[in-house]
């Protein structure tokens, strides 16, 4: 089957230009302008840009956390990642301490396989370190997993910095990267000490006990700790100019430093955890916090000048009603946003729309860097030929209003409900099948494919 896309404008990480674009089966063939190649079907997307498939890579679907499960496994969540443009997401093998990575990689393998509509890879939690973990991650690599995380805070997940160190040391001997949460855990354990000894219980102390400079003292501490490894590493879900700062310093200092950002600190403020309706704020809830707005200049600005490489969303869904384990003690609020749906369609409109990125900043940020970064490129995150043919359709006239009612995700709230686009996505294509039209899923059944991934290249 071949198919050619007639009349749009391909976007890819050195900018956008006005091109034909065929399709054989799942590969892109040639891309150029005026093709005249025989095709079976013709496809008019004259007036749209046509983007490589977006990647999310950092989701958790099916994730056992705050004595719940996300709202979200992968048969809903990947169905909901395709409506949004999203043909490739990596998710989090979580093994917990005690237990093997292979077992955590097996686990992760039968929640995914057969259930999940777009295609997948993982990354692998250490939540442990010692001998045995460190004679299995060679298997990991064996096995498609080059990509790892640890957590700098939450007791049954995080390691101390020896350990760290460790770990570290070993991914890079082995050509792996490493993205870590960062967070003080025990000063902010600290501090919501006090708030619960002041009474103070409400969503609004979340933000309170969790401040930015915290996040940046993490985050600091764990690039020393990366210098003194000659490791490079992966700051996730970076949120705040303070951070963003010492990530610039371990630059300057010669270390190799990726940053991903996520919608959540692009467009919403702190002043959503004030609101005194609790189910209104409970809902905002997710580690670290959303920060005060001025911060958000600061992260729009490092994208466009590279200083952030990638946009991920922390996909980690929860009804309102599971929300509401939290009414009386916000650290008993699931922590978590979705987004895997909304994320495309958000930064074009937020982003480009705005001119505060270009369409080349964003295809970086939502494809290309992705791919480079976690092994996948050129196979993802490009357009040309050998590529697969991932292929997000974006109408620039095509606004609408991102409504809860209208989301394929399994909650029932939407963080950005209300927001009105500029333009929208409007056919999504996986290997060369269209596969969402018009907001419309077409595939019945799921048919993504596992992603054994290579080593960064970025």
């Amino acid at each position: 089957m071949r198919t050619l896309f007639k009349g749009g404008t391909v976007v890819s990480g050195n900018g956008a230009k006005r091109a034909d674009l065929l399709v054989e089966n799942e590969k892109v063939v040639k891309v150029g302008r005026i093709l005249t190649a025989r095709a079976d079907r013709i496809v008019d997307v004259e007036g749209c840009l046509l983007f490589p498939g977006f990647i999310d890579a950092h989701t958790h679907f099916d994730l056992d956390v705050c004595n719940t499960t996300t709202a979200d496994n992968f048969y809903t969540g990947s169905r909901a990642a395709l409506r949004g443009g999203t043909t490739t997401i990596i998710d989090f093998a979580c093994p917990n301490k005690g237990e093997s990575l292979q077992y955590g990689l097996d686990l992760w393998h039968r929640k995914a396989d057969g259930n999940t509509f777009c295609d997948y890879g993982f990354h692998m939690t250490i939540d442990d370190w010692n001998e045995s973990i460190r004679a299995e991650l060679k298997a990991m690599f064996a096995q498609g997993v080059s990509s790892f995380k640890m957590y700098m805070t939450y007791p049954a997940m995080m390691v101390g910095d020896r350990d760290m160190y460790w770990a570290l040391k070993e991914l890079r001997s082995l050509g792996g990267i490493c993205g870590v949460h960062c967070e003080n855990a025990g000063v902010i354990d600290g501090m919501i000490a006090e708030k619960k000894a002041a009474g103070e219980m409400a969503p609004s102390s979340h933000p309170l006990t969790r401040p930015p400079h915290l996040e940046a003292e993490a985050v600091s501490r764990l690039l020393r700790i990366a210098q003194t490894a000659d490791a490079p590493v992966v700051i996730v879900h970076l949120t705040n100019a303070e951070a963003l700062l010492e990530v610039e310093r371990a630059r300057k200092r010669g270390q190799t430093v990726y940053v991903e950002t996520c919608p959540q600190y692009l467009l919403l403020d702190e002043s959503l955890y004030f609101n005194e309706d609790y189910s209104i704020a409970a809902r905002y809830v997710c580690a670290p916090p959303i920060r005060a707005k001025a911060h958000q200049d600061v992260l729009w600005n490092a994208l466009r000048r590279g200083g952030i490489q990638t946009i991920s969303t922390d996909h980690c869904s929860f009804t309102l009603t599971q929300k509401d384990a939290g009414r009386g003690d916000f650290t008993a609020i699931p922590g978590g946003l979705p987004g895997v749906e909304t994320r495309g369609e958000l930064i074009y409109s937020a982003g480009v729309a705005q001119k505060k990125i270009g369409l080349d900043v964003m295809c970086r940020a939502l494809s290309e860097n992705p791919a480079k970064l976690y092994g996948l490129f050129p196979r993802k995150g490009i357009l040309k030929p050998g590529s697969d043919a991932d292929i997000v359709i974006y109408d620039p006239s095509a606004h609408h209003v991102i409504r809860a009612e209208d989301c394929a995700a399994n909650v029932d709230y939407n963080p950005y409900e209300g927001f009105v686009t500029f333009g929208g996505i409007r056919e999504v294509w996986l290997r060369g099948r269209r596969v969402v039209e018009h907001g419309s899923i077409l595939d019945a059944e799921p048919r993504g494919t596992y992603l054994a991934r290579g080593k960064c290249i970025l």
